[in-house]
């Protein structure tokens, strides 16, 4: 595994140092000296966050008023040491109230020294969670005086935490009403043509959840993806029920998710943190379905007249609706005046981005609207140029609707104490980048 750091520096706006640790002894002291004079000087800073010079290789990012620099000499873990900079910041925000700058280094030189020593290891980085590191680094920050955010209470059983496999949730969680809530919320990019046929299309997704579960509870979360349920029939030794299957990309687990029994049993199984969290990130090529159709047609008629026609068409249930929908269509800059017709909703002509924006408050499924629109332009000397125009672009919300078809086959609860659980699932789609070529 390549290391995240083998020396990291504290600098401010002028290069000086204000606080550095070496980790590993593959880098001089007087490393920094090359970062000053190479890309403080020089004024490359913000053209590239990583950089090499000599035999060495700099990962910087600022904050506030603070340079962090982490210096490496062989293969490193880039994302790694990124996000191990902005983790030991809300670190050190936590324990300083809020604020991280030059002065909050100066007044906490001490507790900083602590603190790097315990969140990195020979150049790996190790637990960054404020609440267990306060378990047992008790020293407390000079706090900012413009900071009112109250320090945080301390959590019991620091052995469990740090050394267990549960250190993102704390015990003796008791809730009157045991609840889970669960969101679906998926994005859909989207590049069709003037006559309908898509380009390029996608989905972004992510399962968000919030718990309120007393003790600790084991959940066990089933979703109708090809490879779980081939799992699943493989383990019963009985076919597959019928139904659609999605295949998931690129997906993304939080740290509780148990990887191990993954692997193997292909089920999302994890001990939840408290409150609201992100469990899971997706992404779907395949197999997308729309929930709209738009079609387009512009015409010229001469230089100074535009016929503009839009159809929109709801592909998804009956049963369903779309909120807030917004079509936004481009129109040349010398537009002089604008007549609407439209089946449904409001439109009016907004100079300040050039475009026609026909907004519908509320969109039935299987239903189409249309707008008709004539253009008046103002009359110019100069010759029209040829270009690419813009695209159509649609802003939407449709609630128990998935681009993908994911869809949650089951939500389980298990804790010791037998407790009886509510669940509350939800499905929402939003347009990404939902665009139409005129």
């Amino acid at each position: 595994m390549p290391v995240a750091a083998s020396a990291i520096y504290f600098l401010n706006l002028r290069g000086d140092v204000l606080i550095n640790r070496l980790y590993r002894d593959d880098v001089g002291g007087n490393m920094v000296d090359a970062f000053r004079t190479h890309i403080m000087q020089t004024k490359e800073l913000g053209v590239c966050p990583v950089r090499q010079i000599g035999g060495c290789f700099f990962f910087y990012m600022k904050i506030s008023n603070v340079y962090i620099v982490i210096v490496v000499s062989s293969n490193a873990n880039v994302a790694c040491a990124f996000k191990f900079v902005v983790e030991a910041v809300a670190l050190f925000k936590s324990y300083f109230g809020g604020a991280f700058d030059e002065d909050a280094i100066r007044n906490n030189f001490v507790l900083i020294y602590e603190l790097l020593d315990e969140i990195m290891d020979f150049g790996y980085p190790q637990n960054l969670s404020p609440e267990i590191l306060k378990l047992y680094i008790t020293q407390e920050g000079v706090r900012s005086p413009f900071s009112s955010k109250a320090a945080d209470k301390a959590v019991p059983n620091a052995t469990l935490q740090v050394t267990g496999a549960v250190g993102w949730r704390r015990e003796g969680l008791v809730y009157k009403k045991n609840e889970v809530f669960l969101d679906i919320v998926e994005s859909v990019n989207l590049l069709m043509s003037s006559k309908g046929s898509v380009l390029r299309c996608d989905v972004t997704g992510k399962v968000l959840m919030k718990c309120f579960l007393s003790g600790m509870p084991d959940l066990k979360l089933g979703l109708n993806d090809k490879i779980g349920l081939e799992k699943e029939s493989e383990l019963k030794s009985r076919p597959t029920k019928s139904g659609k299957t999605i295949e998931l990309d690129d997906v993304t687990f939080h740290q509780c998710v148990n990887l191990t029994r993954f692997n193997a049993e292909k089920t999302v199984s994890f001990v939840p943190p408290d409150g609201e969290f992100e469990l899971m990130k997706y992404r779907i090529t395949e197999g997308v379905n729309l929930p709209f159709k738009v079609l387009p047609t512009i015409k010229e008629l001469g230089r100074t007249r535009m016929e503009v026609n839009v159809k929109v068409k709801s592909v998804f249930s009956a049963k369903m609706f779309a909120l807030g929908v917004v079509v936004k269509i481009p129109v040349p800059k010398q537009t002089a005046k604008t007549n609407f017709t439209v089946t449904s909703g409001k439109a009016k002509y907004n100079a300040s981005i050039d475009c026609l924006v026909w907004k519908i408050r509320k969109f039935p499924g299987q239903t189409e609207s249309t707008l008709s629109a004539e253009v008046e332009l103002i009359s110019t000397m100069t010759e029209k140029k040829s270009a690419t125009k813009p695209p159509i672009q649609m802003e939407f919300q449709v609630p128990m609707f998935t681009a993908s078809g994911l869809r949650v086959r089951f939500l389980k609860v298990w804790e010791k104490s037998g407790y009886n659980t509510v669940e509350w699932v939800r499905y929402i789609t939003k347009a990404g980048s939902y665009e139409i070529r005129c």
